[in-house]
């Protein structure tokens, strides 16, 4: 009959109906970000029998689209559009409010689940190692923009921004994120989802002059050149750079690849010499992953999951994609091909049998037993909107897309009320 398609387990694919039997291929994605989500869009769209659950940390979705993508680029966050189609396909299923490796082991999620796949991300801090680093008015990169964005974790943050001058270590597109929120007009940022107690500390902001300072030379600039055509154009700012450093580039501009041509051609129009004093100092030098759990092989020097195309070395039936699988580089779009990636390998394996998906799994029935048993409530994406929905009322009563909640608790009290 035309729309319907005969698979392992019942499945009307036209998502009319969705019958699951028990011998359903059942994965497991840990991480609610962008690697998690096109890990799972890639599974459900390609494979009409899987059953695919995201577990995520947070009360909440999107990890670093939510809060890591600056406040004035919403048109990075419509990604968020596609996610949520995906977490409500009937194939798919959001468990926010459940840490991994704490609330729930790697181990016990793969004997619920034929395979498991770690997208949980880059939570730590690359650091300088150098003597001052700890000092008062000395910050990372990655909690400044928590802070702004409304990572519960960076909410009691105390930026001081009293000073004329603030220093930012790096030159890729973080850095230059934290720059331009640092000189943006008020009156711009107000209109974008940046949250209240950022925007209240920004309109009282001495700060003037933003010195950006790269450990490497104009032609290693890491930032793309959207980023750096934005920082330039600013309005109300001049961009000053250090001549020295131009010294000879011009001449090396016809044998360098387009898009580094265009990016060094845009540096050379503005650069001049820059005074050197600081009051306040960012370094965005980078993210780095962390081990999740004790089972799982993670390299300490890298920051990485071990994996060869996404398989977790010497772990059969586990996998991993995004940031943990090649490190913290790249754009959103990098992080698209990533997972898709690894969700074609886990597919391979399938259709290989060099996974085993002929054995009964419980899936989420399972893990959500072992939750309960430990007094961990999940947050489901119809929770979630609830959420979503609140802050939307709270924003639209500002003249914003959304006021974030910034608290744990207040986000649960919101999803389960």
């Amino acid at each position: 009959m035309e729309g319907w398609v005969m698979v392992t387990c019942v499945c009307w694919v036209r998502s009319w109906l969705i019958v699951h039997s028990a011998s359903c291929p059942k994965v497991c994605i840990v991480g609610g970000g962008p690697a998690g989500f096109y890990t799972a869009q890639h599974l459900v769209k390609t494979r009409p029998d899987v059953q695919v659950d995201i577990y995520e940390r947070l009360p909440v979705p999107f990890g670093l689209v939510r809060f890591g993508v600056a406040p004035d680029h919403p048109e990075v966050k419509n990604v968020m559009n596609t996610f949520t189609q995906t977490a409500q396909h009937a194939r798919c299923s959001f468990h926010g409010n459940v840490s991994v490796g704490k609330d729930v082991t790697v181990q016990e999620l793969q004997e619920a689940y034929h395979a498991v796949v770690l997208s949980y991300g880059a939570e730590g801090n690359r650091t300088l190692g150098v003597p001052g680093e700890d000092l008062a008015g000395v910050h990372s990169a990655k909690d400044f923009v928590g802070w702004y964005n409304g990572l519960p974790t960076n909410r009691d943050l105390r930026p001081d921004l009293r000073c004329e001058t603030a220093v930012i270590l790096g030159q890729g597109n973080v850095a230059l994120d934290v720059a331009r929120i640092l000189l943006s007009p008020v009156d711009i940022l107000k209109n974008t989802d940046i949250t209240q107690p950022a925007l209240d500390t920004l309109a009282e902001s001495s700060v003037r002059r933003v010195l950006i300072v790269g450990r490497r030379g104009p032609l290693q600039l890491a930032c793309t050149i959207k980023e750096l055509r934005e920082m330039v154009n600013l309005p109300g700012t001049r961009p000053e750079m250090e001549a020295s450093d131009f010294e000879c580039i011009a001449k090396m501009l016809k044998v360098l690849p387009r898009p580094r041509k265009r990016l060094t051609e845009l540096l050379l129009k503005v650069a001049v010499e820059t005074p050197e004093e600081t009051d306040w100092v960012i370094y965005s030098i980078g993210y780095k992953s962390l081990p999740i759990d004790p089972a799982v092989p993670f390299d300490p020097r890298k920051h990485i999951i071990p994996n060869t195309m996404g398989r977790v070395q010497k772990c059969a039936g586990l996998y991993c994609s995004g940031w943990v699988k090649r490190g913290p580089t790249g754009v959103i779009a990098t992080t698209m091909n990533d997972s898709f990636d690894t969700a074609r390998t886990l597919l391979h394996d399938m259709d290989e049998g060099t996974l085993d998906i002929s054995t009964v799994k419980p899936g989420s029935a399972g893990v959500t037993t072992i939750l309960e048993k430990r007094g961990v409530k999940p947050v489901l994406f119809s929770d979630w909107e609830k959420i979503d929905s609140e802050e939307s009322k709270r924003g639209e009563a500002r003249g914003k897309p959304r006021e974030k909640l910034l608290d744990v608790g207040e986000m649960l009290k919101v999803a389960w009320t």
